[in-house]
């Protein structure tokens, strides 16, 4: 057998099983492709459940990917949800994604507790050029029986940006005594009503980002407020007030998004949250139970807590011994940079994109869903269902189909996302998972609110994508 032939049938390794790795799973699963799904979590989508609380503003129909859903039909024990509700992210989980992850065969293809630590070539390293391309992949994994090796035939990274939030520090680095002040710093999207309420509660609470991680979060603490008077809120920002901040109101085609910045807006206009414009945060002091934030102007202001909802970034680390063609500003693919640019894109306007937009100079290497738009905020799910759709049409060899890319997203009615408006990065549609986002996948990569009219404390939170 040669070289090339026994790279042919290495599986194809997702590494991810939340929505867009599954959604790659069921399009290899149904091109007949070899492959094995590797999840860090005990459980599918464990980044999606660390926000489940979270109510998404964009519907089922925007959330199910094509391939997933015949795999789903065909199995006949799946009901397909109403289309036009906004599920949370619990919901996503228990009445999609899990019983996706349940199909005999997805779920035989699938390894809880594996987390992927580097990728290189078999015995060669990022220098070597001759031949590469016909060289298996290596993955090393760590898994509950220790460390292993895994070849495959082709990587498609899925695992987003979650468990890798912006930092508080407005240049990019963290704060001077960030570090230190951790434990009265939480991440994106606090369940507020339920396991993080005693955190909150009666506090005075900073939230740092003008994404819609922050405004998610600073509406349930305001309902919270409503229960708990001595809770008072103060709202950082590293520029100044535009569209960006306060969304396109009736003008997003999706009326849940539309409404978060509006609702806001009202509650900034009521006084009810302090806003702090220009904030650009330099340092994080903490003293006898609270801490003080200073902005590089040498405004100070004083919290209990503080929510840090300033977005996320890509960890290439794992990468490092492949050759990437990372843009130098967002972490993308290069080609993928001005499609996403969130100086000139809104999370409706990116326009589609697949595998060509994808491709490193290490052929076979993919990054997909929240983590390929690197620190740009303007993911939707539904973005990420068609680009592991088109990578896999790529990889069985329907050149045409991997080329025909369509996407129709909702527009949000800002014409473009000034990163300049954001405390930190901001988040569009993802969030965090360690305190993971709206879709986002991102976050995923959609997230968060209090939707209108008020739901159970469970579901309050409405969301991003």
């Amino acid at each position: 057998m040669s070289e090339n032939e026994q790279q042919a049938v290495l599986p194809v390794v997702v590494i991810g099983a939340g929505p867009v790795g599954l959604a790659a799973a069921a399009h290899l699963a149904e091109r007949g492709l070899e492959y094995v799904v590797l999840e860090s979590g005990a459980e599918p989508a464990a980044a999606v459940r660390a926000w489940g609380h979270v109510r998404l503003f964009s519907p089922w129909r925007f959330n199910i990917d094509a391939a997933a859903r015949r795999l789903l039909e065909a199995s006949g024990g799946w009901s397909e949800p109403d289309l036009d509700v906004l599920p949370t992210g619990h919901e996503l989980v228990e009445a999609y994604l899990a019983p996706l992850a349940k199909l005999p065969g997805l779920a035989s293809r699938l390894r809880f507790g594996q987390r992927v630590t580097a990728i290189t070539r078999v015995g060669i390293d990022r220098v070597r050029s001759a031949g590469r391309e016909n060289v298996p992949f290596l993955l090393r994994v760590e898994g509950e029986n220790g460390e292993y090796r895994l070849r495959a035939g082709a990587v498609i990274d899925a695992s987003g940006t979650w468990y890798t939030p912006n930092v508080l520090g407005g240049d990019g680095l963290p704060a001077i005594g960030e570090s230190a002040a951790g434990e009265f710093v939480t991440h994106a999207l606090p369940d507020v009503f339920g396991t993080d309420r005693a955190t909150f509660a009666g506090c005075r609470v900073l939230v740092a980002g003008a994404g819609h991680s922050a405004t998610n979060t600073l509406l349930a603490l305001a309902q919270l407020a409503e229960d708990e008077p001595e809770t008072t809120l103060v709202w950082a920002i590293r520029g100044t007030v535009g569209q960006r901040v306060f969304g396109g109101g009736e003008a997003d085609q999706l009326p849940a998004r539309g409404e978060l910045g509006s609702r806001l807006k009202t509650l900034v206009d009521a006084g009810r949250v302090e806003l702090l414009t220009g904030f650009n945060i330099e340092s994080v002091q903490t003293t006898a139970g609270r801490v003080t934030v200073r902005a590089l102007d040498g405004r100070e202001v004083t919290a209990e807590r503080i929510v840090a909802a300033t977005g996320f970034r890509p960890d290439h680390t794992l990468a490092t011994e492949l050759r990437l063609d990372l843009d130098p500003i967002l972490g993308s693919t290069a080609a993928l940079a001005p499609l996403i640019d969130p100086n000139e894109h809104s999370c409706g306007t990116v326009p589609p994109h697949g595998e060509a937009e994808l491709v490193h100079p290490e052929p076979g290497y993919y990054i997909a869903g929240m983590k390929s738009y690197g620190r740009a905020p303007t993911f939707l799910m539904a973005t990420g269902y068609e680009q592991v759709r088109s990578v896999t049409a790529f990889l069985a060899g329907d050149l045409d189909a991997a080329r025909e890319v369509q996407l129709d997203l909702p527009e949000t009615g800002v014409c473009s996302a000034n990163p300049e408006d954001s405390a930190g990065g901001g988040s569009c549609c993802g969030g965090p998972v360690t305190v993971s986002i709206g879709l986002g996948t991102g976050i995923a990569g959609g997230l968060l609110a209090t939707p209108l009219p008020v739901l159970e404390p469970a579901t309050r939170n409405a969301a991003c994508c």
